[in-house]
């Protein structure tokens, strides 16, 4: 079954309009301190009819099966697309961090810079990031690189998800 753009879409998410849907899969990740690690992952892009999708990640420990055991973590947002290309996102997440990210839409691929993380007092010491979305085979590939106060811009979660229910 072929994905179809939904009735109502905003003109301007055309570009985004591959993304909208769930996707699900496992991914890999690694972190000085914290080893390598494979994690199941949930993301959700929807619309309402307005010029912005909103965004809801959920990654999960999985067992030796890919079983998912307890949840890992989560984030949720809104990405903006502009009308020359670029798109502004912005995310939130327990750990207690909110980010601002902008990038470009090329085709089917979304590169994303942090502009500003925000940190309560008790969060994670995460300082800016890098992602990198793209359709590739019908799959949603993903990569996270990031920087804390104690490590410099790395490679920490990269993940293959498919669209569910079998649409591609």
């Amino acid at each position: 079954m072929a994905f179809e753009i939904p009735e109502g879409l905003h003109p301007d998410l055309m570009g985004l309009a591959w993304m909208l849907g769930r996707w699900e899969g496992t991914g890999k990740g690694s972190w000085p301190g914290q080893g390598d690690f494979e994690y199941g992952q949930q993301i959700d892009f929807a619309h309402n009819g307005g010029p912005y999708l909103h965004y809801l990640s959920q990654t999960f420990d999985v067992d030796e099966n890919g079983t998912a055991v307890r949840p890992r973590s989560m984030e949720t947002g809104f990405w903006r697309p502009r009308p020359d290309g670029d798109v502004e996102v912005v995310l939130c997440a327990p750990e207690g961090w909110a980010e601002v990210w902008v990038g470009k839409i090329t085709g089917a691929k979304v590169e994303l810079t942090t502009d500003a993380v925000v940190r309560t007092s008790s969060g994670e010491s995460y300082t800016a990031g890098q992602r990198l979305y793209g359709n590739v085979e019908h799959d949603l590939l993903w990569a996270f690189d990031r920087a804390t106060t104690e490590h410099e811009l790395q490679p920490y979660m990269w993940a293959r998800l498919q669209r569910a229910g079998g649409q591609g």
